[in-house]
């Protein structure tokens, strides 16, 4: 039977419908899914997509001195960042025009804020540049803004897509008394990919790809504590990046406060009279080369002899702190490391490694009154005294006859102790191939703690160096094969006579510990170098009785509420087993070298009988350069070392600078001692902490007198 049109149009219609309501029915199935069943999801995934966590860095913690006076504290610096997930939605065209807009803004080139948006370990990355922070996080790309360039961006947000305007913490230095400190202070920088992996390995959450680090000083040693915990910012954002309000906040907790040792007023003190006397020589004639001192580098010290604690120390050439704040430029990085500037980085007061001169001759006193010389030793301070074929002079070739230990110390007579010197090698050590031959000076200067680090509370000391028979059998085999290699090669114009004719006598006996190896060891020339904080640690233990202590610049820990969460306590490193009478010994002929010997000239009418200071001069010969001069000196209180290199004599150099101090410490005026006047009220600092309030002010504590000569 056939079908009629009509018929067939039903059918097509049929099938219509059935379609349509097919198709109603699967998108009604497909919004029911994705409104009901699944609606939580999609709503907090739309959620997620409006909302950035933004890492809130804790304020770091103070750094104070022993009055509580800030030495490193916090300002707010406007910083510019650029939100890489608008950046990210703009065609090519937009974002290079946003980039030159925001590098005209902040006064950088295009590609310097192009590096900075490029997460590290990713192609085109550049170490030390590159953002190390989350993904989602605002790369900032300028810090340190003025403030009228941030309120540019902030006001005109439309010409700014995607870039922030925000004030965060920054260190600060406020300088009571003028004080530099660089050196113990230290400095912060970005922290390293390996860094935050490592923190993320041990599921530290103290720091973020945004931190900074403490690298150097105090500011790396306490950095556990004084770095705070970040706090979490969600916010909410529109489609180009702008926030529209905050969503939650987990509040970021401030850093821990350091109480150190430091004095602010002592430390002004010494950083001007350092600086001041490297300027005096460089203005001075050298009347051995003819020529004004070079003067190129200088530290001083000032200790507690009691307890190591560091109540001043400083270093020249230095720089200022602030130069690490906001970021450096390679060419300010490239100035703290030059040599031409005099390296500013390196600290010379822990870093920096100088023969001690005749500052070494306590120790060899102390060395030989235990090794059969006596109080009552009397030995020729001839003019010269002969080792082989070479005449080792005294200075300035002076003769005082025969003289004792005291008298020795008084004068700085060097052939008095090249005598001793000699005795004890021939004695102990002729046979130039033994290197376990006994060498009682040796022995007592590694006693007295030098060739090994202080063990200061601040990363990046040297060890020093003790120049035995040990040290120069493996400086020798480490370097035969270049000297041997020089000398068996016709010389050239540019090896001088004295480097082809040491680099001959180096290959075949360079091995040999040989008397002039000890007669210099003796008066602490030669190879033998120390650290300026060494010596002052080791004139300690001659103040104190013969305890070594380990330095310390930390004195607390003080949470943000002011509860103290750790004392520092000063450390013993060991003991020096020299008998009393033979420290009292030295004792008393170090007072006879301000009295009436080398330091004397420059202690007329300082009241000594009041306040007893004992010292030691030296002038450190180096080959091919000017002296270094030394002053050593201690009272039962405290321990001031200062050296200037290329200076000159001892006191000739810092002799002035060294009294200064002294009067500083103890309130000199003229001739009479005035306690009131004195830096540190009471004279030494007190056993107590300055007081913390709960809203983190500092009250100084009150004056304590009585705590003069107990442990700190």
């Amino acid at each position: 039977m056939a079908v009629t049109g009509s018929e067939r149009s039903r059918l097509r219609l049929v099938v219509v419908q059935a379609l349509v309501f097919s198709l109603f029915a699967t998108l009604f199935v497909r919004l029911y899914y994705l409104q009901v069943v699944g609606g939580e999801d999609y709503q907090a995934m739309a959620a997620d997509q409006s909302v950035r966590d933004i890492v809130v860095q804790p304020q770091r913690g103070l750094i104070v001195d022993d009055q509580g006076r800030p030495l490193v504290a916090n300002r707010t610096s406007w910083v510019i960042s650029v939100d890489r997930n608008v950046l990210d939605k703009l065609t090519e065209r937009q974002r290079t025009e946003l980039v030159r807009r925001v590098s005209v803004v902040v006064e950088e080139e295009p590609a310097d804020i192009e590096a900075r948006l490029v997460t590290c370990g990713h192609e085109g990355s550049v170490r030390g540049t590159c953002w190390n922070g989350s993904p989602y996080q605002p790369v900032p790309v300028a810090r340190d803004v003025p403030k009228e360039v941030a309120l540019r961006v902030l006001e005109q947000p439309e010409d700014y897509p995607g870039v922030l305007a925000e004030q965060e913490s920054v260190r600060a230095y406020p300088r009571p008394f003028g004080v530099n400190l660089a050196h113990v202070l230290g400095y912060l920088s970005p922290i390293t990919e390996e860094e935050y992996d490592a923190a993320v390995a041990a599921d530290d959450q103290s720091v973020n790809g945004a931190s900074s680090v403490g690298r150097a000083g105090v500011e790396k040693q306490y950095d556990e504590w004084l770095r705070g915990l970040p706090g979490y910012r969600r916010v909410a954002v529109d489609s180009m990046g702008r926030v529209l309000g905050d969503d939650s906040v987990v509040e970021a907790t401030p850093g821990d406060t350091l109480v150190t040792s430091i004095d602010a007023r002592v430390q002004g003190v010494l950083e001007r009279q350092l600086a001041e006397r490297i300027r005096i020589q460089r203005q001075t004639v050298d009347p051995v080369t003819g020529r004004r001192y070079a003067a190129d580098a200088g530290a001083a010290v000032v200790l507690e002899a009691k307890t190591g604690r560091v109540v001043a120390m400083a270093s020249q050439p230095t720089y200022d702190p602030d130069v690490w704040v906001g970021g450096i430029t390679t060419k300010e990085l490239d100035h703290l490391y030059s040599e031409a500037a005099g390296t500013p980085l390196l600290s010379r007061a822990t870093q920096g490694q100088f023969a001690p001169g005749s500052t070494w001759k306590p120790f060899m006193t102390a060395g030989a009154l235990q090794n059969g010389y006596g109080t009552d030793t009397v030995l020729p301070c001839s003019s010269g005294f002969q080792v082989g074929n070479r005449v080792f002079k005294n200075y300035e070739s002076g003769a005082y006859g025969n003289i004792g230990f005291a008298k020795a110390l008084e004068v700085s007579c060097n052939t008095f102790f090249y005598r001793i010197g000699y005795n004890f090698w021939q004695k102990f050590g002729s046979d130039v191939d033994d290197v376990e031959a006994r060498d009682p000076l040796v022995e007592e200067a590694k006693k007295f703690g030098f060739g090994s680090r202080t063990g200061i509370d601040i990363p990046g000391e040297a060890p020093g160096r003790i120049a035995d028979r040990k040290w120069k059998r493996a400086y020798f085999e480490s370097q035969k094969d270049y000297y041997c290699d020089l000398a068996s090669k016709p010389q050239t114009p540019d090896t001088s006579d004295f480097v082809y004719k040491f680099a001959r006598e180096f290959c075949i006996e360079g091995f040999a510990y040989r008397a002039g190896d000890a007669v210099n060891f003796a008066i602490g020339q030669g190879d033998t170098i120390v650290t300026p904080l060494q010596l002052a640690r080791a004139y300690a233990a001659l103040a104190n009785g013969g305890t070594l202590w380990t330095p310390t610049i930390g004195k607390a820990i003080v949470s943000p509420e002011g509860e103290v969460l750790r004392r520092i306590q000063p450390r013993k490193a060991g003991s020096v087993e020299v008998p009393k009478q033979y420290l009292s010994y030295i004792d008393a002929a170090l007072q006879g070298v301000t009295r009436q010997g080398t330091m004397a000239w420059k202690m007329g009418g300082f009241p000594l009988d009041d306040v007893t200071v004992r010292a030691k001069t030296g002038s450190a010969e180096v080959y091919g350069k000017q002296s270094t001069g030394w002053v050593a000196s201690y009272t039962e209180d405290y321990v001031v070392v200062m050296m200037i290199s290329q200076g000159g004599t001892g006191s000739g150099s810092t002799g002035d600078a060294v009294r200064k101090i002294w009067e500083t410490l103890y309130g000199i005026e003229g001739e009479q001692v005035r306690p009131a006047k004195a830096a540190i009220p009471g004279t030494v600092q007190p056993r107590t902490l300055p007081t913390f309030t709960e809203d983190g002010a500092i009250v100084p504590p009150r004056p304590a007198g009585s705590a003069k000569g107990e442990d700190r």
